[in-house]
């Protein structure tokens, strides 16, 4: 390939008007100055040139010989340089210098009078030509690296840079962290503290990577979940894959939405992004609850009816905080599930359960009514989508249409509860929503089949009627499954019918 460059001085640009492109060889003769090292005078060498290894330099040096001064020019290898005696002289008796462009020692140094001939301006890169060719292509690279980088992972950027530049006071963090603090201890000193949004950042790390994993507790579409022990207590680790990054992200962001702590939403300790060297795990750190979702309680026990009151009052007054919108200015938003069913609810020790798995969670604004959807190819589970998913009629710019959606859900969650619900020494097996009208893993048309042409639901079996417990959750079921969404009862007047209808009190 041959490159013109007919006067040196002028820009190249300027001087090349038979190059095809002036970029194209830019690039190429900075690749090739790069690659191929300096050239240097050298006035021993043959055509007085030589040409340096990479990292090598051009020496130029004067020395007083006999009262003259005597010049030498020549190429300086990186062995050489490393000890840098070459490069510099003693007053009066030697003068060398190392420079690190072509040709750059095409000049004479003089001892006494600090005078230096230039002479003509020999076929070589000066340094601005150098700065232009080298620098403009890498900035072009560079900038096109950061739009990308910005584009694929900027979203996510959010939560990490959180973690890395919080701007949190050390010594409220190291209080906090006093080894004689429970994760009771540490939840309760923030929710009390009026922010309402979880632990700091450098807390829920320092926790996060202080946790030593015990054992596999479950397994999803998202990865695995692990019981960890942290000072002696027992959490729950879910580590998601890193193709599902969108997910933890946007589950750990839900959950430190203000003011969403309540004890029946299961409670958030920390996230973190850990790299273990070879890749990046994405921990997303909860309480643990030993009983396990609701799908494998039931599976393994029966519920009494006083069991089963407490299980459906729980779930009720859960989705109820998660759809209620709390005004100002530590308020919290609406917020919709989107994924209610019974593996994505969990049972406490003392019975009562909490909702968990909030990465499919939409958020409303209400000062500017726009619905916060994220940007995941999750839909949902197909068995629990309403109607009006299933068949694509479903306003999602109107948030209403979410929570009710959520509504349906909550109602076959009801129904696999009462389904366990022994009565006389009486109770059915365990079985999910349609088992008997739908394949094990059935698709969206099956369900839609079924939900919306045939407009069939659970079967709710007529001893149901024979006890006052049962009778009631059959009448709420049958109202949140209505076919018209407006129509179906609110969380909040779920929990109050459920609560009101025994007269009792639940204690959780």
């Amino acid at each position: 390939m041959k490159v013109c460059l007919n006067q040196v001085d002028e820009s190249p640009a300027m001087t090349c008007p038979r190059c095809p492109t002036v970029g194209t060889a830019l690039i190429f003769l900075s690749v090739v100055h790069v690659s191929a090292g300096l050239k240097c005078v050298c006035q021993l060498c043959a055509n007085h040139t030589c040409e340096t290894g990479p990292d090598g330099a051009c020496w130029n040096s004067v020395m007083l010989i006999d009262g003259k001064e005597e010049a030498v020019k020549s190429c300086l290898s990186p062995s050489e340089m490393r000890g840098q005696v070459f490069c510099y002289g003693s007053r009066n008796v030697s003068k060398r210098s190392c420079c690190f462009t072509d040709f750059c020692n095409n000049e004479t140094l003089h001892l006494h009078t600090g005078r230096v001939e230039r002479p003509a301006r020999s076929p070589g890169w000066g340094w601005l030509e150098l700065v232009a060719v080298t620098l403009v292509p890498t900035s072009l690279v560079c900038v096109g690296v950061l739009l990308w980088v910005y584009t694929q992972h900027g979203q996510h950027c959010v939560y990490r840079k959180a973690l890395a530049n919080t701007t949190e006071d050390p010594l409220d963090n190291q209080s906090l962290m006093s080894p004689d603090k429970s994760l009771k201890d540490l939840i309760f000193d923030m929710s009390t503290s009026g922010s309402g949004s979880g632990l700091p950042l450098l807390v829920q790390r320092t926790i996060a990577r202080t946790i030593v994993l015990q054992e596999i507790i479950g397994k999803g579409r998202f990865g695995e979940v692990w019981r960890g022990r942290w000072r002696g207590e027992d959490v729950a680790v879910k580590i998601f894959s890193s193709r599902d990054e969108r997910s933890w992200f946007r589950e750990a962001e839900i959950y430190q939405t203000i003011m969403l702590r309540h004890e029946n939403i299961l409670g958030f300790i920390a996230a973190d992004n850990k790299d273990n060297g070879s890749w990046t795990q994405l921990w997303l750190v909860s309480e643990y609850h030993e009983h396990g979702s609701m799908f494998d309680y039931l599976n393994r026990y029966t519920v009494s009816v006083d069991g089963m009151v407490v299980l459906a009052v729980s779930v009720a007054s859960g989705l109820a905080h998660l759809h209620m919108e709390i005004i100002g200015t530590q308020g919290k938003p609406a917020i919709a599930h989107r994924d209610l069913k019974s593996k994505n609810i969990l049972v406490k020790r003392n019975g009562s359960a909490v909702i968990a798995d909030l990465g499919l969670a939409v958020k409303h604004d209400s000062l500017t009514n726009t619905i916060d959807i994220p940007a995941n190819h999750r839909v949902g589970t197909k068995r629990y989508m309403a109607p009006e998913i299933l068949d694509d009629t479903i306003n999602t710019g109107n948030f209403e249409s979410f929570k009710r959606a959520d509504i349906y859900s909550l109602g076959l969650v009801f129904w696999e509860v009462a389904r366990r619900c022994t009565v006389s020494g009486i109770c059915e097996d365990y079985q999910l929503p349609y088992y008997d009208v739908v394949p094990s893993d059935p698709s969206v048309e099956d369900m839609r089949k079924v939900v919306c042409d045939q407009k069939l639901r659970p079967n709710i079996p007529n001893q149901w009627q024979s006890c006052e417990a049962l009778r009631v959750m059959g009448k709420i079921m049958r109202e949140c499954w209505y076919t018209n969404a407006a129509a179906r009862l609110t969380a909040l007047r779920i929990k109050k019918t459920v609560s009101q209808s025994f007269a009792k009190d639940v204690k959780e």
